[in-house]
């Protein structure tokens, strides 16, 4: 197995705030973060593929492939957007880096795993890096068992 590593930014906004919880609980859970207006972040993201090196082309994952596949169906979905309000899986969940890796996860995990159309390629990690001091993962193994809170 060996595994390919691919750097991706993108920015978007949002709001830390639980319908659920009381004005003031929501201020002591989430602090400056749960500011009425939002506020945004320049995200970082890695994406980890893992497999067999392909014998034909000596790579794991064709790299085009890869940057559309992100491109498609995480960028375009969440670049420049206001989580809470453009991304239909955040109108009834806290965006947080936490459920925003693991929403990554799933949305990437499908089409990679059919690209790598029946050569054991899978996706083994999401990194999300929210600043330079907070990062996120989701491992294959432990997302399979979180696909239910999509």
């Amino acid at each position: 197995m060996v595994y390919l590593t691919r750097r991706y930014r993108f920015c978007a906004g949002h709001r830390l705030h639980n319908e659920a919880l009381s004005v003031e609980e929501n201020r002591r859970v989430y602090g400056k973060c749960n500011n009425p207006n939002g506020h945004g972040h320049n995200y970082l993201l890695e994406v980890t593929v893992g497999g067999p090196i392909d014998p034909a082309t000596g790579m794991v994952f064709d790299l085009v492939a890869l940057d559309g596949i992100v491109a498609e169906h995480v960028l375009e979905q969440l670049d420049h957007k206001n989580l809470n309000l453009d991304v239909e899986n955040f109108r009834t969940r806290v965006p947080t880096t936490e459920n925003l890796c693991l929403e990554i996860y799933n949305l990437l995990r499908d089409p990679l795993e059919k690209a790598g159309s029946g050569r054991r390629v899978r996706l083994d990690r999401v990194r999300l890096e929210e600043t330079s001091l907070n990062s996120f993962e989701c491992v294959g193994e432990h997302a399979s068992r979180e696909k239910g809170i999509r």
